[in-house]
């Protein structure tokens, strides 16, 4: 008996000290993993800058071709347009924060939300090969910031400075807290001292938005970063009131350093809690499939709005043939490559061409714009999926 749980025992901290090991190596990067040996397909699950031959190609616009025979009657599709925010707060509301996973790559991808300095240290310390040391959120988050906030000094200072404080919603200096403080409703006095605050986020100098927040699976990988990069905010939106609440629930929320605000970016006369202007990155990910093809140029012309001159917005989305697409069945296409799921949300499938067209008219310039074709791999069951997403990256001009 000795000797087994002594076997055990050793066998248990192999494995730990395979798992540490493990833990240091720096992570494969996205795009690099190349299948040059069609054996060894099922060896991983995913393979990166796949070419589709021609017939795989015409296999795919006939299938696609195929179940977009039959469409959705005209008085069903008015239907998935007005009612496109109750389907996705019933979609949230039924698989809360368990759906989609927390999307980590997206530094990879995307390095552009960092800021520059940000950025430099992330890549010298992947270069190092130590492994990036990210504080958990929720290991020093107060939601209530009552006072001075004894928790999450730390970030705090970093973004507005040590003689700072959370006062109803605002933030103040010290000085002019315990002003506040004395006489709450003294007009006088607040106008004396005057507030640091008049937009939430107006203090820092490196803003971000996402558009489409979800339940938060960018939020909380890009605050676990931004909250120790000074002087940055994040925004998130989306129109799904239910998703929204499921952001502000998160143990790892904290309106210190983000402002998550239910917001349809289809409705034109509808403003955003910030002006113009002021953003320096929009994070667009799997959010602009979901609209009307009709309404989607009004909303990245709105979006380019809001960017600061040399400000990016990156994009990510389904492309045309994905996998997704060419599974729907027939009476399930509104029109042409944008279809309506079983749960009553809507998918469009792009070409880069018309991503392109969409981004320059409304005034921004192609920094990056691809085809990302990959194959994903069930290697239990040994099954091929052919993967289409279209990345771009694209800047408003200086």
């Amino acid at each position: 008996n000795f000797i087994t749980r002594f076997s055990a025992l050793c066998l248990r901290k192999n494995k730990m000290q395979q798992r540490h090991q493990s833990s240091r190596r720096p992570a494969v990067p996205l795009g690099s993993r190349i299948l040059t040996d069609p054996s060894k397909v099922f060896e991983h699950n995913m393979w990166d800058h796949m070419q589709w031959s021609q017939e795989e190609e015409q296999r795919a616009k006939d299938k696609a071709a195929e179940n977009s025979l039959v469409k959705v009657q005209l008085e069903d599709q008015d239907k998935y347009e007005r009612e496109a925010s109750k389907y996705w707060n019933e979609f949230y509301k039924t698989h809360k924060n368990n759906f989609f996973k927390d999307r980590n790559w997206l530094f990879l991808e995307f390095p552009e939300i960092l800021p520059e300095k940000k950025r430099e240290q992330l890549k010298a310390e992947e270069e190092s090969s130590e492994p990036i040391k990210i504080k958990s959120t929720s290991s020093f988050l107060h939601k209530d910031f009552p006072g001075t906030f004894e928790k999450g000094k730390e970030c705090w200072g970093n973004h507005y400075g040590e003689d700072s404080t959370f006062v109803q919603g605002q933030v103040y200096s010290k000085k002019q807290a315990k002003c506040v403080a004395r006489n709450p409703q003294g007009k006088d006095c607040r106008e004396k001292v005057g507030k640091l605050e008049s937009f939430p986020g107006s203090g820092a100098a490196y803003r971000v938005l996402e558009v489409g927040c979800g339940a938060g699976n960018s939020v909380f990988p890009i605050l676990k970063v931004l909250c120790n990069a000074p002087g940055t905010f994040l925004y998130c939106c989306d129109f799904a009131s239910g998703a929204v609440d499921l952001v502000k629930s998160h143990s790892s929320y904290n309106s210190a350093w983000c402002f998550a605000f239910v917001h349809d970016v289809c409705d034109d006369a509808l403003p955003y809690p910030f002006p113009d202007e002021i953003l320096d990155v929009i994070l667009l990910v799997f959010v602009l499939s979901a609209i009307h093809p009709d309404r989607m140029q009004r909303v990245v012309n709105r979006l380019a709005k809001l960017l600061k001159p040399g400000g990016m917005l990156l994009f990510r989305d389904y492309g045309r043939y994905d996998m997704s697409q060419l599974r729907f069945k027939k009476g399930h296409c509104l029109s042409e490559n944008f279809y309506v799921r079983g749960d009553g949300t809507r998918v469009y499938f792009f070409t880069k061409d018309e991503v392109y067209s969409m981004f320059s008219l409304a005034g921004l310039t192609e920094v990056q714009n691809l085809v990302d074709r990959r194959l994903q791999v069930n290697r239990k069951k040994e099954v091929k999926m052919q993967r289409v997403w279209i990345q771009s990256k694209f800047q408003k001009p200086l």
